[in-house]
């Protein structure tokens, strides 16, 4: 079996931690809304996915639960911040095993105010190999994220002679973007000089708006087989034509931008390309890994839409955007709706589906027939999928 259908997609809208429903309930109804847009019922799943990183272990059952208890076999994921991907990644698998021909990637989280914490500091922490490169680097003192993504900016800077003023124009593109989009937490309209002279979070460069914020909400995607969709009348789906998930090398410890995730990025992203038979001039819309915007900076790069040292160039001449070459994060991305992390992999799934069928409104890439998707997770895995029309 060489094709798995994208069937059915669904999403909550993101929302401030506080204000949110029971993990139990947006996850719940992000998966009756994928149900419903594949139209099929929750009897055909013959396994379920569920992401999340904070909650105990079988919270994904308790959610699943709520649409139907069918004895299928339901796997909790977490795999750091790409963890809603991941589920998507093991569907897929399950599906071109031939074991089954359904499956539902689900993905929920009920976050905290604040930067990102742990709630084991009795053990070792997976982020313990990061942490001598952030020191080689003169890392500040700060959260691991914030340390990790800004070490990361700060090396580009001053590797590349770039300024601070590229992460805060590629703020001020997602902002834009959001403007158009009903699910994103945050619409209001930026200027680059507005993230710029914003406060300062970390390292006299990095300012609020270019780090986005914890959210909270649920997203949902349901995947079959060809055959599977033509015996049930799903003519609106959406193949996922190729995908692979890439994990650390040694290079990872050695230079904060590797640490951040580029190199786990190239490797993926060349698997899918050749798997494909692409190359990324192809591609016309794209969600990527934007929890920091000096993170969709490197990942421009690491996904071969611009050469090394490049970005600059590439910001100023609109090739990010509407008009440009490509058109990253149409959704105004993790920036303005926010990242709820096991949901974010699923939401990008579900925006870049929205967009290969013509349902994405104001904010429709025209003519998109080729979409990429970048989820990344520091400690660490990478998963970059591509969907065709």
């Amino acid at each position: 079996m060489s094709q798995v259908i994208v069937a059915g997609v669904g999403m909550t809208k993101f929302c401030k931690p506080g204000q949110q429903e029971p993990y139990r309930v947006m996850a719940a109804k992000a998966v009756n809304l994928a149900l419903a847009d594949a139209g099929i019922d929750a009897t055909k799943i013959q396994q379920a996915f569920g992401a999340y990183i904070y909650g105990d272990s079988t919270c994904a059952q308790h959610a699943f639960y709520d649409v139907i208890q069918s004895g299928i076999p339901v796997v909790n994921v977490n795999n750091n911040c790409s963890s809603g991907s991941t589920a998507l990644f093991l569907a897929r698998q399950a599906i071109l095993s031939g074991e089954i021909d359904c499956a539902l990637a689900f993905g929920f989280e009920e976050m905290q105010p604040g930067a990102l914490g742990s709630g084991w500091d009795d053990r070792e922490s997976p982020f313990d190999r990061a942490k001598p490169v952030l020191d080689k680097f003169n890392a500040p003192d700060g959260p691991l994220a914030l340390q990790a993504f800004g070490a990361a900016g700060r090396h580009y800077m001053d590797l590349y002679g770039a300024e601070a003023d590229i992460f805060a124009k590629v703020s001020a593109k997602s902002r834009s973007h959001a403007v158009h989009n009903p699910y994103s937490m945050f619409t209001k309209p930026l200027t680059y000089q507005d993230v710029l002279n914003d406060k300062v979070i970390y390292d006299g460069y990095m300012t609020r708006t270019m780090a986005c914020p914890p959210t909270c909400g649920a997203a949902a995607t349901i995947v079959c087989s060809e055959a599977f969709a033509a015996r049930h009348g799903i003519t609106h789906g959406v193949k996922i034509l190729a995908q692979a998930m890439a994990t650390d090398t040694e290079k990872s410890w050695q230079d904060p931008i590797y640490a951040a995730g580029k190199g786990m990025t190239e490797i993926a992203a060349k698997k899918v390309y050749n798997m494909a038979g692409i190359s990324p001039e192809d591609v016309d819309v794209i969600e990527l890994h934007d929890c920091f915007t000096t993170n969709e900076v490197i990942s421009y790069e690491g996904l071969g839409l611009c050469p090394e040292g490049g970005a600059a160039e590439f910001i100023d001449k609109g090739d990010n955007t509407y008009g440009g070459k490509f058109v990253i994060g149409p959704s105004g991305g993790l920036m303005s709706k926010g990242h709820p992390i096991g949901a974010t992999g699923l939401a990008q799934c579900t925006e870049l589906t929205w967009h290969l069928r013509g349902q994405a409104g104001a904010r429709q890439v025209e003519g998109a027939r080729l979409a990429l998707q970048h989820n990344v997770g520091l400690g660490g895995a990478v998963v970059v999928t591509l969907y065709g029309k």
